[in-house]
């Protein structure tokens, strides 16, 4: 098979895989799908291009675009001359992603935390299981904060900033 043409299937196969990953998120398909096209492509890419590319109509890319851009994960680029927008990551992408996912597990730690502050004291068992569950989304949030940290640091660190947290290493 032709080089090329492998790239093609494989990056064709990696952005209908992203946009399930990001529909398992909760974010819609397409946004997943125009993300993805972005990360593949590693440069700006026209509105028109992302459209085309995609098979969508122009509503779609830019309900897609509007979502992608108030969560800092791409940003838009105007070219003299040109009346089309370009598109490209945010050079944060990464980490605005993490930011988001610790926002998303605050909220769901904050409801638990609402309900723990309701209950009688009496109810000391409930209280005991929530506080456990409300340790959990506190234990991610904080793992996610280190994440952020690791993927905000620069580029020519990135094998580093990627690596786990410093442990010993049995020998």
């Amino acid at each position: 098979m032709d080089t090329a043409l492998q790239i093609d299937d494989l990056r064709d196969d990696f952005i209908a895989r992203m946009g399930v990953v990001a529909a398992n998120d909760g974010m819609p398909r397409m946004s997943g799908q125009v993300f993805a096209m972005l990360v593949f492509e590693g440069e700006e890419v026209a509105f028109g291009d992302l459209a085309k590319g995609l098979s969508v109509s122009r509503a779609t890319i830019s309900t897609s675009i509007r979502l992608l851009e108030e969560r800092g994960l791409i940003r838009r680029i105007n070219k003299a001359g040109d009346r089309q927008d370009y598109f490209k990551l945010a050079d944060d992408a990464y980490a605005a992603m993490t930011r988001c996912a610790i926002a998303a597990t605050r909220r769901s730690k904050s409801e638990i935390d609402a309900t723990i502050d309701k209950l009688p004291d009496e109810a000391t068992a409930v209280r005991d299981r929530l506080q456990a569950f409300a340790g959990f989304y506190e234990a991610i949030s904080t793992a996610l904060e280190d994440a952020t940290l690791r993927v905000s640091q620069p580029k020519h660190d990135t094998a580093q900033s990627l690596r786990p947290a410093d442990t010993e290493i049995e020998q």
